[in-house]
């Protein structure tokens, strides 16, 4: 009898580019613009290597000079400097018994086909969050950090007032931050002092929690630890994404003595916090692994700290 396999069903070619698109599409992070995806980043992503050198110009420094009628202007020079990213390479498999559509009623590698782009959605935004763990332990990013947690009271306190002191610690460019993401926790106690306004997307179909002209974004892999919660204040395109190449990036398999399909999903790409280099100090493997991306020695800045588009805001609720 002829039977509709997963192979069937799943065109790699067609599968993978879909996958990508939808993963970008469901990422709270993305939709805000905080992630930022260019076909350079991609370009690069594709390039090979375990690193992604990103030269950049430094700004223009110095002094002006009066102009002479007898002296020469003195000509400056202009500098470069080098971001490094990590290309991470991810990927996972999953299998459905023919027995468990027979018992279900409903086929489990459709669901799962349709699932996958909200499994890497979500996995990114861990690996995010880990890697802002390492970032803002590095000594480099003292400049971006404004810890309240060991104040008294209401100096301790998330609250309009020390928010804005947050902010400014991207002085005459802290209004690049565009958003500010936290934990469930955090979120609830600003709604419960009516601080979260709504409002409607470019369709006026989904409504956008802001606090203080802010987007926010909500997820509980944000640090709370003794009462001291983790939030990141963020600009557009404060993260660069690169989606990369692997050869073999959606497989299917099907172990017919066992009535197992397979389907497997690989991924090349890159996920980088602009301006701070990646140092690969600790790498064990060919790419970094969540807890790798996590040490402080990983991490260094290199951009000028208001270039930076990411500010850490330590505070307590109560």
């Amino acid at each position: 009898m002829a039977k509709t396999k997963i192979a069937d069903v799943i065109v790699p070619e067609v599968f993978n580019p879909y996958v990508i698109n939808r993963t970008m599409e469901l990422s709270a992070l993305q939709a805000s613009g905080i992630i930022s995806n260019n076909p350079e980043l991609d370009a690069l992503a594709q390039g090979g290597g375990k690193l992604i050198n990103m030269p950049y110009w430094e700004d223009l420094t110095g002094e002006d000079e009066v102009l002479s009628d007898t002296t020469a202007l003195t000509p400056q020079k202009i500098t470069a400097g080098q971001d490094v990213a990590a290309l991470f390479l991810r990927g996972n498999a999953w299998s459905a018994n023919d027995l468990a559509y027979v018992m279900a009623g409903s086929d489990p590698m459709a669901a799962i086909g349709d699932l996958v782009a909200t499994y890497w959605a979500r996995r990114r935004q861990v690996l995010l969050f880990a890697m802002l763990k390492g970032v803002f332990a590095s000594p480099s990013m003292t400049d971006n950090t404004h810890d309240i947690s060991t104040g008294t009271g209401a100096a301790a306190v998330l609250s309009g007032s020390t928010f804005l002191d947050a902010k400014q610690k991207l002085g005459d460019a802290a209004d690049q931050l565009t958003a500010i993401s936290m934990h469930s926790l955090a979120f609830t106690h600003l709604q419960k002092q009516n601080l979260i306004e709504f409002i409607p997307d470019s369709e006026g179909k989904v409504q956008i929690p802001t606090y203080l002209g802010r987007r926010v974004i909500v997820d509980d892999g944000h640090a709370v630890t003794a009462g001291v919660h983790t939030s990141y204040l963020f600009g557009e395109g404060a993260i660069g994404l690169g989606n990369g190449f692997h050869p073999e990036a959606v497989e299917t398999d099907r172990d017919s003595l066992a009535g197992d399909d397979i389907l497997i999903n690989r991924q090349a790409f890159v996920l980088h916090p602009r301006g701070i280099e990646f140092k690969n100090t600790t790498v064990a493997g060919p790419t970094p692994s969540n807890a790798e991306v996590a040490l402080a020695a990983n991490w260094n800045r290199v951009y000028e700290p208001k270039a930076i588009r990411i500010v850490k805001f330590n505070y307590k609720l109560e």
